[in-house]
This record gives C-alpha cells, sequence and structure tokens, in this order.
C-alpha cells in the first residue's frame, strides 16, 4: 500500500510539475497585489485538485458524454500550452496571459492546463479503472501533491526576490522555450494518436 502511494505521489507530481510551473504562476500574479496573492494560489490549487479528483472518477463519462476523446483533450491543452509559451519567449503587452478583470487569473491558466492539464488527467483517468481501495490511495496522494503545490506557489515569490528580476526574466524565457518544447511534443503525441485511430 505504501508503495502504491509513493509511485502514485512522484507519477502525479512529474505531471503537473509544479516546480516547473514557477515561472507562469509569477508572471500571472504579478500584476496582483501582493496581499492576495496567497489567497489567489490556495484558490488555484483548490480547483485543479477539485478538477483531477473529479475526472479520477467521473472523467470517461464526462468525455463520452460531450463526445470528446482523450485525443483531443491532449491536442486542445498544448495549443493553450503552446500559447501561453510564445509569450513567455516573446513578451506581450498586455502579459503571459493577456488582459484579465482586475488583472487577476482564474482557472485559466493557472488550475488549468498548468497544473490540471491534459498529461495530469488522462493519468488519473486510468486510476479509474482500479478497485475502490485503490482510488482512494490515490486520492490521499493527490491530496498530498496538493499540499506540495501549495509549499512551492507561496514560496513564489520568495524565490524571486532571492534570484532577482533579470534572472527571473531570463529563467521565464528559458522555461518558456522549455515549455514550447513540451506543447509540442504533446501535439504531436496527439496527432499521433489520432492517426492511429483512423
Amino acid at each position: 500500500m505504501t508503495q502504491t502511494f509513493l509511485q502514485t505521489f512522484i507519477l502525479l507530481l512529474l505531471v503537473t510539475d509544479p516546480f516547473g510551473n514557477v515561472p507562469i504562476f509569477v508572471t500571472a500574479l504579478a500584476p496582483v497585489a501582493r496581499a492576495r496573492r496567497p489567497r489567489i494560489v490556495l484558490r488555484e490549487c483548490a480547483i485543479a485538485f477539485a478538477v483531477l479528483l473529479v475526472f479520477m472518477f467521473f472523467g470517461r463519462h464526462f468525455l463520452t458524454a460531450l463526445q470528446l476523446s482523450e485525443v483531443s483533450l491532449r491536442i486542445g491543452g498544448s495549443v493553450i500550452l503552446l500559447l501561453i509559451a510564445i509569450r513567455m519567449v516573446f513578451p506581450h503587452p498586455d502579459g503571459v496571459l493577456g488582459k484579465t478583470e482586475g488583472g487577476e487569473p482564474f482557472i485559466v491558466p493557472l488550475a488549468i492546463p498548468a497544473l490540471a492539464g491534459p498529461s495530469a488527467l488522462a493519468t488519473v483517468l486510468l486510476f479509474s479503472h482500479e478497485t475502490t481501495g485503490e482510488v482512494m490511495i490515490h486520492v490521499a496522494a493527490l491530496a498530498a501533491v496538493a499540499v506540495v503545490w501549495l509549499a512551492v506557489f507561496l514560496g513564489a515569490e520568495r524565490l524571486q526576490k532571492a534570484l532577482g528580476p533579470q534572472v527571473m526574466t531570463a529563467f521565464e524565457r528559458l522555461m518558456g522555450l522549455i515549455l514550447t518544447a513540451m506543447s509540442v511534443e504533446m501535439l504531436l503525441g496527439g496527432i499521433r494518436a489520432f492517426v492511429k485511430t483512423l
């Protein structure tokens, strides 16, 4: 049981990649008042956790009801990530996320697809086939991963201060380049999976 928990914890930690998402969170929260940022982090992490939890139990039924495939989910998510990545590499006057009401991000892109992205959704969909006991272990692992999200993103501002704005800008562009490659790879994977269905 402990081994299953650790395996699931590590897997979910890798597919949600909180450390890799630090630049996205820092950039998205930059225009928001400092006192408000912890609440937004808590809210976005809670939304991502809820979405993954719902998908763990009802994901396949939801996709079937909307006549959507996992392939379309992967391709759609990759396009959104690619647009975000391009804005990270080539700064836009409106910022990475474009203009939002009060400059505050909501659900997209922090909760979805940064945390609850296509790879994470596809991963939790696999858990729905297992026994009730195993699913409960997966829920516990997901909750533990959500705690890691909170710890990482609540400390993101301190990390930015420690490294300085120039280093963070360079890091953001580097992560934008990596995110571009990841989104293209995700897109190609979705296309390959689609071609196999023909």
